[in-house]
């Protein structure tokens, strides 16, 4: 069965932090949730002003957040005493768990910053595990490429390429995807699993639809099958899938729990110092 489009999403413009702008397309009124997916930005500028002030230190629990940088560097301090450098090409796989106070500072005053951070929700039997880590620098990153298409493998698997991260809950794939020639690029989603596509670079159609979609524009997807699409313009995009969780979600800001009270204690907890609790379970 052939993967069809289920919505073209064009994200909206906005800011977070201390006035980063970027393009937010999951965790807006189009799409506030896509199981397990909560939020999805694409953050880029070759303007200083729009990057400098970074994401001052702040709280996050119950999420995964994975930071994907294509140009640029970003530092990150953290409550546990993580101190990096993210660069071209590098990955940080963040589990916030049970609580988790960090900075995301660019470590540039100058030049082109691009890239992506993806939000994951976590089962309720995770959110309160102690935070964890999977950095990978770009040369940990594993490539497929021939003359038709070149893939890098975050996660899940392309041919005999296998991504690093492994014995997820949601059994993620995460691939950034460019075609070089004008063959399709063919894959096999999980039907029971949520996909998406976000283009960022050229545009792409997928087979039997006649729509174009252009550059920093989101394809939510029908659930499972053969996907296939065609660029005719070297297109670059992400293609994203997961595991749905299937529990009731509550939000506040940098807080996902399951219900709403998990969310005040979140709240107090953090104004009051008791926030982070690793080694607490």
């Amino acid at each position: 069965m052939r993967t069809t489009i289920n919505q073209i999403i064009s994200p909206i413009n906005t800011s977070d932090g201390a006035g980063v702008k970027l393009k937010r397309s999951i965790g807006t009124q189009l799409i506030d949730y896509f199981d397990p997916f909560l939020m999805l930005d694409e953050f880029g500028s070759d303007k200083s002003d729009d990057y400098l002030g970074g994401f001052p230190a702040h709280p996050h629990r119950g999420i995964e957040t994975v930071t994907y940088m294509l140009n640029g560097e970003f530092e990150h301090k953290d409550s546990t005493g993580a101190v990096g450098v993210m660069k071209s090409g590098d990955v940080q796989w963040m589990k916030t768990g049970s609580g988790i106070i960090h900075s995301e500072m660019p470590a540039m005053s100058e030049g082109k910053l691009h890239g992506f951070q993806l939000w994951i929700n976590m089962p309720a039997e995770k959110k309160m595990d102690d935070p964890e880590y999977i950095y990978l620098n770009s040369n940990q990153i594993k490539t497929y490429e021939d003359a038709d298409v070149k893939v890098k493998v975050i996660a899940g698997s392309f041919k005999e390429v296998n991504g690093s991260i492994k014995k997820h809950n949601i059994d993620p794939t995460y691939l950034d995807i460019q075609i070089i020639s004008e063959q399709p690029f063919k894959y096999n989603l999980e039907y029971e699993y949520n996909s998406f596509i976000y283009v960022y670079s050229g545009s792409i159609h997928l087979d039997g639809d006649d729509s174009e979609i252009k550059s920093s524009h989101l394809i939510t997807l029908n659930k499972g099958g053969s996907l296939v699409v065609r660029s005719e313009n070297r297109a670059k995009f992400l293609l994203v899938s997961g595991k749905p969780i299937g529990e009731p979600i509550a939000r506040g800001g940098p807080f996902v729990m399951n219900t709403r009270e998990e969310i005040i204690s979140a709240i107090s907890e953090y104004k009051n110092g008791t926030f982070v609790k690793v080694g607490a379970k």
